[in-house]
């Protein structure tokens, strides 16, 4: 088994008209064994800005807590007087993973978030930086197979917030049920640029 299957995770981003929404799994495992089941991957940048962390689940909070991403956040907005746009946060979170490159952070983020004239941006990358770049979805974890599948079936261009949000929702659910190291229900933020939906999924508790 990977490392990084150790806790199992799934995280899911999609893209909408001037919105995005951004999902994960609530369980936290090792390997076969569940042992919390409201487990948080997804933290709020600011307003616009969100990022997921699937992979092992100490070095999730380690990037989250230790490294400080909203601290970096927040001396960057002191600096310049402004929020990060969400190119240039990916490009902080590819250099702190590369960073620590020959012991690097066993998680692969994905971020998710709205950029000038509301447009939406969303890229996931590897355990040390090396980013992909989407222009509908983007999946990571131990469920990604089966939800690149879900998501390919059920996306749609230009979704609105409420369709958007059904969407990845059930591509995150139907995913889960085929991985037995993710799931326990769910984790949505639907995000528009005047408000901010989060819902919590109830999945199979199996």
């Amino acid at each position: 088994m990977s490392i990084f299957q150790y806790n199992g995770s799934a995280v899911v981003a999609m893209v909408g008209k001037n919105c995005f929404a951004i999902a994960s799994d609530r369980r936290l495992g090792v390997q076969l064994q569940t042992i919390a089941t409201d487990f948080q991957r997804i933290s709020k940048i600011h307003d616009h800005l969100f990022i997921g962390l699937s992979g092992l689940a100490t070095d999730v909070q380690t990037l989250e807590g230790y490294q400080r991403l909203v601290f970096r956040h927040k001396l960057y907005q002191l600096r310049e007087e402004r929020d990060m746009k969400p190119e240039t946060f990916a490009s902080l979170v590819s250099a702190i993973l590369y960073e620590k490159r020959f012991g690097p952070y066993l998680c692969q983020p994905v971020i998710a978030g709205l950029g000038e004239d509301d447009k939406p941006f969303i890229c996931t990358m590897d355990s040390i930086g090396a980013k992909e770049l989407a222009k509908d979805f983007v999946v990571s974890g131990t469920a990604s197979e089966s939800l690149y599948g879900a998501s390919e079936a059920m996306y749609k261009p230009d979704m609105e917030a409420d369709e958007l949000f059904e969407t990845i929702s059930q591509a995150l659910l139907s995913s889960v049920d085929r991985d037995c190291l993710s799931g326990w229900g769910g984790h949505v933020y639907v995000v528009t640029p005047n408000e901010i939906k989060e819902r919590i999924l109830k999945g199979r508790m199996d």
